[in-house]
């Protein structure tokens, strides 16, 4: 089927869900994708911060290939070998002793907002119950995640809203500190606000929710659905700020282009849960698992790949900063590693159309966002098209 039959397919079937391009891919190889019709594009927005080791890498497809072999999916009533394997590297990896899998990183945050409840329940009765999150913040699309989205138009027409949902600005310690009570059960945050501009939190804020979240008896969850698994140059963003967290939720990257969430889990907050208090059905399903594991496998064992995202991201933020030098119409650049935003005094949204026609897949957070957020197996070459090229759309557009 070519594009137009496509998008009036999915006029007639589909519920109006997305803003969609009017561009339908094909296959993907690498940094590039494909659409129907032939048309290569460098992608540089990665299934939105999903395929960290690109599309269609060997190591991964071949995992999906033989795990389809022997079992795709059993209950978890069973125990399986690829998701005891898969929780036992991550917790190798990080500061948690305990996982709970599900299908995505709005479900991830769910079971951490239900985890931080049941926590603060058994410990401190039901008075202890509120979630503390930020303005500007984005944690999925379920009733209790868009209600902890620092966001009006997420949460619009939902009404009413779940209660026990405290909002305080990004960055400011002040606020926090004020907001955090005897009722709180946890601090919701995430190391950088992606959907929200890319705003990176600063070391003094993230100590402070570490220190006045264990002062104030909470737990602090870590939102890393788009900054986990290497995209900052680090398997996990929180590793750049000398803290760790009780509770993190992973997506996106986990399994490099397959649906997998993770709710990680220090011992102490993680006993909260008990047989019959959160599950899911498909969640760490053999498939999924032996995708995120060859993804793992692959990070970990080439230990470059994530030094080469640090200097990578450092080589793009310095182009960047010079188009900014020389662009009145760029007007800032932030971001870390493989996680960047460009501010622009344009529409965003029409410049992602602009570099689309030129072959570059980028999207827009905000009217005045751009998000980048390529495969962490980027080149500079690739890197300096899109600077070049973003550079000369805006100049078109002045």
């Amino acid at each position: 089927m070519l594009t137009e039959e496509l998008m009036q397919g999915a006029r007639q079937y589909l519920m109006d869900t997305y803003a969609r391009y009017p561009l339908a891919l094909a296959r993907g190889q690498g940094t590039k994708v494909y659409d129907v019709e032939g048309r290569e594009y460098l992608d540089f927005l990665a299934g939105v911060a999903v395929n960290v080791l690109g599309h269609c890498h060997p190591k991964v497809t071949l995992a999906l290939q033989q795990q389809a072999q022997h079992l795709i999916h059993t209950s978890n009533l069973f125990y399986t070998e690829p998701q005891v394997k898969l929780a036992q590297v991550l917790v190798d990896h990080s500061f948690a002793d305990k996982v709970f899998f599900c299908n995505s990183g709005a479900e991830a945050n769910e079971a951490a907002i239900k985890l931080a409840r049941r926590w603060a329940h058994a410990k401190d009765g039901a008075g202890r119950y509120e979630i503390v999150s930020m303005l500007n913040s984005f944690h999925g699309r379920t009733l209790a995640t868009l209600t902890a989205t620092g966001q009006d138009k997420v949460q619009k027409g939902f009404e009413p809203l779940p209660e026990g949902f405290r909002y305080v600005p990004f960055n400011d310690v002040e606020a926090l500190s004020k907001a955090v009570t005897a009722r709180t059960a946890g601090i919701l945050v995430e190391v950088i606000q992606g959907e929200g501009g890319v705003r990176v939190a600063t070391p003094a804020f993230l100590k402070a929710c570490r220190d006045i979240s264990r002062e104030r008896g909470a737990l602090l969850m870590l939102d890393e659905v788009q900054t986990g698994i290497g995209r900052t140059g680090r398997l996990f963003a929180y590793e750049h700020f000398g803290i760790t967290p009780d509770v993190m939720t992973l997506a996106k990257g986990l399994g490099g282009g397959v649906p997998i969430g993770a709710c990680l889990a220090t011992d102490d907050a993680a006993k909260a849960f008990t047989p019959g208090s959160h599950a899911s059905t498909f969640g760490g399903n053999p498939l999924v698992c032996a995708a995120a594991l060859a993804v793992l496998e692959v990070i970990l064992e080439d230990r470059d790949i994530l030094g080469q995202c640090a200097r990578l991201g450092e080589y793009f933020m310095k182009g960047l900063l010079e188009l900014k030098g020389r662009c009145p119409a760029v007007t800032d650049v932030r971001g870390l590693g493989l996680l960047i935003g460009v501010e622009v005094t344009l529409d965003a949204r029409e410049l992602v159309h602009d570099l689309r026609k030129r072959g570059i897949l980028v999207n827009a957070t905000s009217e005045h966002v751009l998000r980048f957020v390529p495969p962490l197996i980027v080149t500079t070459a690739e890197i300096d098209r899109v600077v070049v090229t973003l550079g000369d759309v805006i100049e078109a557009r002045r």
